[in-house]
């Protein structure tokens, strides 16, 4: 940081410490002269802080504004990126909603009005699907314990939803994933890695003896996450563990619009080719089923078993349908 910019830092600190600072005691405190302080007073008025001159016998100068947190100074870029980054919090599940929003007015506050104005004009909606709503969000005091045994390396103690006796656990990693939290860790019980819903952790304390960290089985806990979530044992994240592809009555730039991670190539004016995965072999029959369009089966064999299957689970909702009308 330039030196100009840490003494400015320094002096808004100090003059958020007391309310009345003469000028020598200030200009000791920082080791400059009495002419370098008055010219930073300057600069921080050019800012957009307001800093009262205090007259008397020592002179002086005193902070108007300010709160419990002392005046902070962003340039543009970083409060636009700080009033979005509080604003999505809000829908974070991490249970800290409501100080997230008082945190972005707390810092609004310390804030020159230059960059108020700024900030005031970003205004986001962050929308959650139907399901996030309703997941139920994680308490304000758990994610704050289950970063504190990640970072100490203490085994994790705790009571799990659904599951007993209490699970004893070495926490690798806090992530979030689709608007729910997760911990990553290795469940000493049942000898494997594990990723344990944040909100169904109840810690128990103490925690247990510090611990080395054992390596993921994938070059990094995005990877490993997305791996798991794709039900794939493996370390690639890009791999979904049923593959196939198939031929659709579709023109490709129509089955392109829906197709998130698959491949689409056109194979005629109004046919395609599509290699798509999924977590199933049942999973990915129906995911090509929702083409309102004629199938052929390139491969694999499980693929083509798959679609016979639901090809009977269909018949036979559709006769228990017509007998029940």
């Amino acid at each position: 940081m330039p030196k100009t910019s840490a003494r400015l830092l320094s002096m808004l600190s100090l003059l958020q410490a007391r309310r009345d600072w003469p000028g020598a005691l200030l200009a000791e405190r920082l080791d400059i002269s009495p002419r370098t302080v008055r010219r930073d007073v300057d600069r921080l008025r050019e800012l957009g802080y307001p800093i009262a001159t205090v007259k008397g016998p020592d002179g002086g100068y005193r902070l108007d504004a300010g709160s419990e947190l002392p005046p902070l100074l962003f340039d543009d870029d970083q409060a636009v990126a700080l009033a979005v980054a509080l604003q999505i919090a809000t829908t974070s599940g991490a249970g800290i909603e409501e100080a997230a929003m008082r945190a972005l007015h707390t810092v609004r506050q310390v804030m020159p009005s230059r960059l108020r104005r700024r900030i005031d004009t970003v205004r986001v909606t962050a929308v959650e699907s139907p399901a996030s709503r309703s997941d139920p969000r994680v308490d304000g005091d758990v994610l704050p314990a289950l970063s504190a045994a990640v970072h100490a390396r203490e085994v994790l103690r705790f009571d799990y939803a659904g599951t007993e006796p209490p699970r004893r656990a070495e926490p690798h990693h806090l992530v979030t994933w689709h608007g729910r939290w997760y911990l990553v860790a290795w469940d000493l019980d049942r000898e494997d890695w594990r990723t344990f819903r944040a909100d169904r952790i109840t810690p128990r304390t103490p925690n247990g003896p510090r611990f080395t960290p054992r390596e993921l089985p994938a070059p990094d806990v995005a990877t490993f996450v997305a791996s798991r979530f794709r039900g794939s044992s493996g370390t690639d994240s890009s791999e979904w563990p049923c593959r196939g592809e198939v031929i659709l009555d579709l023109p490709a730039t129509t089955v392109a619009h829906y197709v998130r991670d698959g491949v689409v190539e056109e194979v005629g004016p109004d046919r395609c080719r599509l290699a798509l995965g999924s977590w199933s072999w049942a999973g990915l029959a129906a995911s090509i089923g929702r083409f309102d369009a004629d199938i052929e089966v390139v491969g694999p064999a499980e693929l083509t078993e798959a679609f016979a299957v639901l090809a009977r689970r269909y018949t036979k909702a559709a006769r228990v349908q017509s007998s029940g009308c």
